[in-house]
């Protein structure tokens, strides 16, 4: 039992040295409350964590300095990691709008070598996210946090061929075929 938790940490910690997964900071803002003694200036720190494979998440971190809150953003992200269906040739399986806050995401597919025509955070998150062909576009916020959780939304929705068939209980080809 106890090489078992072994070899769990020990692999845990072999994926955080690796390097498998890959942090971007979105933004950072200095954010001050005022109190009784005067202001108490504290930073918030949006940043995406991906591993290129398919996996990403957003997370959010806030400390009375930039690094602290940079790494409550990444263990954030991590909590809250999905899994992005990709296609072959690294696309998106089909068009997807994403909704987080008063941001709205369109992503679509694209042909292969287009590469990623995205603005900002929707452009980071699909990178780290593993896709390198789609196009997609920011609509109704300039929030940089509603942006990615929208285009998070929008991936968490999307499905496979294989999913969708099996959900209608025909086989992929006659999916193809109407």
């Amino acid at each position: 039992m106890a090489e078992q938790k072994e070899s769990r940490r020990s692999k845990k910690s072999r994926e955080e040295q690796t390097g498998e997964w890959q942090e971007r900071v979105i933004q950072i803002r200095r954010v001050s409350k005022v109190v009784k003694g005067g202001k108490k200036l504290s930073f918030r720190a949006v940043v995406v964590v991906g591993n290129e494979r398919g996996q990403v998440g957003v997370g959010v971190g806030k400390a009375n300095d930039v690094l602290g809150a940079v790494r409550k953003g990444v263990v954030d992200g991590k909590k809250h990691l999905i899994e992005v269906p990709l296609t072959k040739g690294l696309s998106v399986p089909h068009p997807m709008r994403g909704s987080g806050g008063a941001a709205t995401v369109l992503v679509m597919p694209a042909a292969p070598g287009t590469g990623v025509i995205a603005g900002g955070a929707v452009r980071a998150v699909l990178e780290l996210a593993g896709v390198r062909n789609a196009l997609a576009k920011q609509l109704g916020s300039r929030n940089p946090l509603n942006n990615a959780r929208a285009t998070i939304d929008a991936l968490r929705r999307m499905r496979t061929f294989e999913q969708v068939a099996e959900d209608r209980g025909i086989d992929v080809r006659r999916l193809f075929s109407q």
